[in-house]
């Protein structure tokens, strides 16, 4: 849960922080402890509550595409989740499929803006950055995603003769997704 929870909201953030045109030169989002410590703070407050999910989600880049930055866009939506509420009959009626569009916007968005940055000649970087976005889809899973991304990036840069080029964090966080994604195997779930 831990692993999800954090991969889910940076992923999420980030993602979000670079189309706000927050983050540095070097990718980096002044203020993201602020950020994390909320998001966990929420998150703790849902599982209290026996509520679904209150991290942050990906489809919060549709409002930033819009032109949102301050929160008060945030406001207006929790507002209209409040109205929301008092209307869930009907909302049940509308199906799922009806947020494919936004969906496809907010992918379009991530697309657009970050994968024209990805060396796509550095093949330790190129394939790892695929098997990133490929995975999210296909298992459902920003945490599946970027998990599958980290390995790939260390068994890559292994392969190469690059040890020296992996953080030490990048290891570890590896070796605990390996270990995340050997635990049925193992008979551990």
């Amino acid at each position: 849960v831990l692993l999800s929870c954090f991969f889910d909201a940076m992923g999420t953030i980030m993602g979000i922080g670079d189309e706000a045109k927050l983050t540095d030169a070097r990718g980096n989002m002044p203020g993201i402890n602020k950020v994390l410590f909320v998001d966990g703070i929420a998150v703790a407050a849902g599982g209290a509550t026996s509520s679904s999910a209150t991290t942050c989600f990906v489809e919060s880049t549709a409002g930033v595409g819009e032109g949102a930055r301050t929160g008060f866009a945030n406001v207006v939506t929790g507002a209209l989740f409040a109205v929301a509420l008092f209307l869930t009959p009907i909302a049940t009626m509308v199906p799922s499929q009806a947020a494919t569009p936004a969906l496809l916007a907010v992918g379009f968005l991530i697309l657009s803006g970050s994968v024209k940055e990805i060396d796509w000649a550095d093949y330790t970087i190129a394939m790892p950055a695929f098997v990133t976005m490929v995975m999210m889809p296909f298992t459902y899973s920003i945490t599946n995603g970027i998990g599958m991304g980290f390995i790939t990036f260390v068994v890559l840069r292994l392969a190469a003769g690059r040890a020296r080029e992996i953080p030490v964090a990048m290891y570890v966080v590896s070796a605990v997704f390996a270990f995340y994604y050997l635990m049925p195997a193992l008979g551990l779930t």
